[in-house]
């Protein structure tokens, strides 16, 4: 005889455990503190097994019966509904870590490990959760093209395009990890190719005429604020390193009995470790700020907090401060500066300045034959550079471009 709701909900603790009795094997087990577990029991393999359905009220009567049935379909098959259940809990498991924001800090921990600089992680970090509302509960082989473009064009809407761009690569890349660990397989991100908007390429200002490069240095010789800054400023031309990896330059990265410094790989955007040589001109400026940051990791420390490195804005702030607005001049274009006036001197190879500049060959057969760093170039080279931009500091004698606001080293030229 079946069991019915009402002779459940009244099943009631003894002195001893009991069973009540349903059909096909399922019976509610009452212990004696009157707790109601479901469970069945079945033969396998000539041998008797008992499987557990889960606690009454939480498992209703119907819902064991259910239970019951999916067993007794899996032993009619052949299969031990016990091992059933076992796999798909473990199954439940794996789907529960498949998601793709689990996947996707798996990931970044792997490029952690790896050496990934702190502000490229911190930027993937920062691009992948655009994506977790839409995608990161989400299991990572579930996703689709479509679901993925949600995610972009939200980014879109909002008239970021490179942004969007970029976090369809970082998503693709997530895919493509859970494809190898097999969690996936496909990346859907490479069906969205042509699918976005694609942004007008705008190149970082910087000023290569050669006047007013000299107006430039007269006003950084003039910057009245923070003397860190300061320093940094004037460094800036003379090494043309990339923004980032000038502010978060740290005093073992330098050798002065050499007048070098080694930009360790972890740093560089190419994961390559780039030595730039330094001129008498940088080595006397770096000899200058030692006085004040010689004690601390960075060479140029952030103000008032002396274990973090100059925040990334802060260069950018101060050409606005002397007048440089964001269209005439950025701490980038220090290496836009650079690579133009040295191209234009016609005086060395070209492949040198890429070197210097931190560039790879991006040409396969040309990157094959291009072994040599040019380092006795580079080091001239560097030599030169800083003596001409010596010369250019004094020779100026006109304003070329436009700025925000006037300042008055500049309107006296």
């Amino acid at each position: 005889m079946s069991l019915s709701a009402m002779a459940v909900t009244k099943a009631k603790g003894k002195d001893r455990a009991y069973k009540l009795a349903d059909a096909n094997g399922l019976f509610l087990y009452v212990t004696p503190e009157g707790r109601r577990y479901w469970r069945m029991n079945y033969r396998f393999d000539g041998k008797q097994r008992t499987l557990s359905f889960g606690v009454f009220p939480e498992v209703s009567l119907a819902d064991a019966r259910g239970k019951r049935d999916t067993a007794r379909k899996a032993l009619a098959e052949g299969n031990d509904p016990g091992i059933v259940k076992k796999r798909a809990a473990i199954q439940a498991k794996m789907d529960a870590s498949n998601t793709f924001k689990i996947v996707a800090e798996e990931w970044l921990d792997k490029a952690k490990r790896e050496g990934r600089a702190e502000v490229t992680l911190g930027k993937l970090s920062w691009l992948l959760g655009l994506a977790y509302p839409k995608i990161g509960d989400l299991k990572v082989n579930d996703i689709t093209a479509p679901e993925l473009l949600a995610v972009l064009r939200a980014v879109e809407k909002r008239g970021h395009y490179e942004t969007a761009r970029r976090l369809r690569s970082t998503c693709g890349q997530v895919f493509r990890y859970a494809i190898a660990i097999g969690l996936a397989k496909r990346d859907p991100s490479s069906d969205l190719r042509g699918a976005l908007i694609v942004p007008k390429v705008t190149h970082r200002a910087a000023i290569i005429d050669p006047k007013t490069v000299g107006v430039l240095l007269r006003a950084i010789d003039s910057y009245s604020g923070y003397a860190v800054t300061h320093a940094a400023l004037r460094l800036a031309p003379h090494v043309f390193a990339r923004p980032g990896e000038l502010r978060q330059a740290e005093w073992r990265e330098f050798d002065f009995e050499k007048a070098l410094w080694t930009i360790p790989a972890e740093k560089t955007k190419m994961r390559n470790a780039h030595r730039v040589p330094l001129s008498r001109q940088a080595l006397a400026i770096i000899h200058e700020i030692r006085a004040l940051t010689g004690n601390f990791k960075y060479v140029f420390p952030a103000q008032g907090k002396r274990d973090r490195p100059m925040c990334e804005n802060t260069i950018n702030y101060a050409l606005r401060r002397m007048g440089f607005d964001s269209s005439t001049m950025t701490a980038h274009g220090f290496r836009a500066m650079a690579s133009t006036l040295l191209n234009e001197m016609s005086k060395w190879n070209p492949d040198a300045i890429e070197r210097q500049l931190g560039h790879a060959e991006l040409d396969d057969v040309r990157r094959a034959y291009a072994r040599g760093s040019h380092w006795d170039e580079r080091v001239l080279m560097m030599q030169e550079w800083s003596d001409h931009l010596d010369q250019l500091r004094v020779g100026a004698k006109i304003i070329v471009g436009k700025f925000r606001k006037p300042v008055n080293a500049l309107a006296a030229e």
